[in-house]
């Protein structure tokens, strides 16, 4: 498996793209990553088109267990980040 891109590589990247420099590139993926964090982190959610939805869920209090003791406790209700993949890049991956 490859290593991930990383933000040097994506903002490389996406001013080649972009046919910009890498600083208007790198303003724009961090404008971009602070919109998503600020809208998911809200409670909404964001569609990234061709890649997927990504928004918070809410689980509701549940029982838990420790693998290292076996001990069970009550795990308090939180939030999670998801995300689903859009139809398009799952056939693109795939073939």
């Amino acid at each position: 498996m490859a290593k991930p891109m990383t933000k040097t590589q994506l903002v490389a990247a996406l001013a080649e793209k972009m046919d910009t420099d890498k600083k208007s590139a790198s303003s724009a993926l961090d404008a971009i990553c602070g919109l998503i964090t600020d809208e998911v982190s809200g409670g909404g959610a964001v569609t990234l088109p061709g890649v997927g939805k990504i928004y918070c869920r809410e689980r509701p209090e549940r029982m838990v267990r420790n693998p290292a003791t076996g001990e069970q406790f009550k795990k308090e209700a939180d939030k999670v980040v998801k995300m689903t993949i859009a139809k398009a890049l799952k056939d693109s991956v795939n073939g």
